[in-house]
């Protein structure tokens, strides 16, 4: 087999240390001919249906080519190979298939100068691509003296690092506008920081603006610093994009924090540019796969798996109390159980009913607000998203929620979305954590439920814990075990509320306001905003059309229920 020296033009890490950082098993090496030591300047996807006899002998140098759609066995594949080798690529990576890499193909490999490597079944090509990239940039090249020392995929440490080099408060975003991480507030933030920073992205009206200046062309076509001068609204402003190739992985914006920017600051950026490569890099490719994975664990957590606190990031002496974080739409957001949408089933699982019509971007953005604060709030939170509620695993001291309820204070804090928020009791350990964890649900079911009974101009953010809570949330647990049993039953509440879904009537309305105001007509009348003898006519006809008498305790008790598990299904209401 020959062997060649790797060529003088080639420079990058070598492909032993690309292959050393991926998966193990990922990829299997077939033939190397040149060994593992070839030098890797980049990855990119192969098409061989666009290969050119006339592209040059070095058009691919130095690259590790995906052959996307080509199987080891089948007979394009020497093709490919061969026109990879004239190329002068360091490895050309295809899909074994079944049979694995023909004979043929594997002697040609051996008599030429590129490797041959196969992915392994059940690897995207995606996620080959993203792992490979990222390998590439951790083993990139130094010149980002000051920013290094970090652990992979570290933004909110970088963020804080490149502040102190440039004297003003830091930002990292993606290509779409989205907060990743940003440096400490040291300092008062500008209004546009503090906006920034709330809603986890900068503001639509403001990306608008910067567009149609011309300001995002500009950063997203130069390698340089780009300034954004200050006016009477806004501190001064530098930014930078962040670049692997010719992707944008996101950028890095400075803004002055109460002082001036530093001189450097402008060089300061451009090497926390270089810096920022691989930790973004690392960030979309390991660092989403792993938070997916830990939000899996807190789920599995929540549903009484003790084995993955430690993947959920739960220490597992240390006390917890469960939090939970709805935002709330209107009453029409509730399952026909009346649980939400996003509670967990008899199994344990998120049963994921209306998981698609989460309470609008709007309350969506509220939640991302909450695990900010949570995050920022006490080390050790851990939060995880379903829906649109939002879990908070709060470390908490034995036998008080208080670090709880300071949390879900901040729930009030979040301008125009209505949140609904519950603490469950503190648990001494991870088997504890599922009852803290239905308990806070319950208390968000009750504040739901308190919510649908209030003209929708008039509801507002609100929060509780459990101990707050035992006398309604017992109520709901015995209302779920009735519920049932009622369906199968009939009677003078059950032919009341069938009028009123069939005909839009609003006699259930009319007795629950009057059993809620403690049979204080007077009362009823004004939540219904009715005048006090519409209310009566509408009680006497109750009792006239289906036998619904309230001074009857019977009868009474049973419209309590009747009614409680009505109101847990949409229905029409409107005037007898």
């Amino acid at each position: 087999m020959p062997t060649h020296e790797p060529d003088r033009r080639e420079t990058g890490p070598s492909l032993e240390r690309i292959l050393g950082l991926i998966d193990p098993g990922m990829l299997d090496v077939v033939v190397a001919p040149r060994g593992t030591g070839v030098p890797v300047t980049d990855v990119v996807l192969h098409d061989p249906g666009e290969e050119r006899e006339d592209d040059g002998a070095r058009a691919a140098a130095g690259l590790i080519l995906l052959a996307v759609g080509v199987e080891a066995a089948s007979p394009e594949a020497l093709d490919v190979l061969r026109a990879a080798d004239r190329a002068g690529a360091a490895a050309v990576v295809m899909r074994p298939g079944a049979r694995g890499p023909r004979a043929e193909l594997v002697e040609a490999a051996g008599r030429g100068r590129t490797a041959l490597l196969t992915r392994r079944p059940g690897q995207g090509w995606t996620e080959v691509l993203g792992r490979l990239r990222t390998a590439l940039v951790h083993s990139g090249p130094a010149g980002t003296a000051g920013v290094t020392g970090l652990r992979p995929g570290d933004l909110s440490g970088l963020a804080n690092t490149v502040a102190a080099l440039v004297g003003g408060a830091i930002t990292i975003e993606d290509p779409q506008s989205r907060v990743l991480a940003y440096s400490r507030l040291d300092h008062e933030p500008d209004p546009m920081r503090r906006l920034t920073i709330l809603g986890q992205e900068v503001p639509r009206w403001r990306v608008d603006e910067l567009r149609a200046s011309g300001f995002f062309r500009t950063l997203w076509s130069t390698e340089d610093v780009v300034r954004l001068p200050a006016d009477d609204r806004y501190a001064e402003r530098l930014a930078i994009a962040v670049r692997h190739g010719s992707e944008v992985l996101g950028s890095i914006w400075a803004a002055a924090d109460g002082r001036p920017l530093a001189e450097d600051a402008a060089a300061a950026l451009r090497t926390a540019a270089r810096a920022a490569v691989p930790h973004l890099s690392h960030h979309q490719t390991w660092g989403l796969a792993a938070a997916r994975a830990r939000e899996g664990a807190v789920h599995a957590l929540l549903r009484g798996d003790v084995r993955s606190a430690q993947e959920a990031g739960v220490t597992a002496d240390r006390p917890y109390a469960v939090v939970v974080a709805e935002a709330y739409d209107g009453p029409g957001e509730e399952t026909c159980d009346g649980r939400g949408a996003d509670a967990y089933d008899a199994q344990g699982t998120p049963d994921g009913r209306g998981a698609g019509t989460p309470g609008g971007r709007a309350g969506r953005r509220a939640l991302d607000v909450l695990a900010l604060q949570a995050a920022a709030y006490r080390p050790g939170c851990v939060t995880a998203r379903s829906g649109r509620r939002l879990y908070v695993l709060v470390p908490a001291g034995d036998g008080e929620a208080g670090p709880a309820r300071t949390l879900l204070a901040s729930a009030r804090s979040v301008p125009r979305d209505v949140v609904l928020a519950g603490a469950g009791p503190v648990a001494a350990g991870p088997a504890g954590l599922p009852a803290s964890r239905e308990a806070a649900e319950l208390v968000v079911r009750v504040l739901r439920e308190r919510a649908a009974r209030l003209p929708a101009g008039e509801v507002r953010s609100a929060v509780a814990a459990y101990d707050e809570m035992v006398p309604e949330a017992t109520v709901l647990r015995l209302l779920d075990r009735v519920e049932p049993l009622w369906g199968a039953l009939s009677g003078p509440v059950h032919a009341m509320v069938e009028h009123d879904r069939v005909h839009g009537s609003a006699y259930g309305d009319s007795v629950t306001a009057y059993l809620d105001a403690s049979c204080d007509t007077g009362t009823a009348a004004r939540r219904l905003n009715v005048h006090p003898n519409t209310l009566r006519y509408r009680l006497r006809r109750a009792r006239e059309l289906f036998g619904v008498d309230p001074a009857d305790p019977a009868v009474r008790l049973l419209a309590e229920i009747g009614l409680r598990l009505a109101a847990r299904r949409p229905h029409r209401t409107g005037s007898p």
